[in-house]
């Protein structure tokens, strides 16, 4: 069945309804897993620069260090 065959219908429905259909669709869609690769339950780490005190020095010394020298043709 197409979408096209199908939003007319859809649009007839109630608020209530169209919002019970979405809850069907997204239910179905969870159940495939194929959109959230993630275990249930399982502890995924977030690295992020926050709260990483001195980090910006370090990155500016590898910058420093990386800067060709006047002069200095590579």
């Amino acid at each position: 069945m197409l979408l096209t065959e199908v939003l007319p219908t859809v649009q007839q429905l109630s608020r209530n309804d169209k919002l019970h259909l979405v809850r069907i669709l997204v239910d179905e869609l969870d159940a495939t897993n194929e959109i959230a690769p993630f275990e249930p339950n399982k502890v995924y780490h977030i690295y992020t620069p926050y709260n990483m005190y001195g980090v910006a020095h370090l990155l500016m010394e590898a910058f420093e260090k990386a800067k060709p020298k006047e002069g200095k043709v590579e």
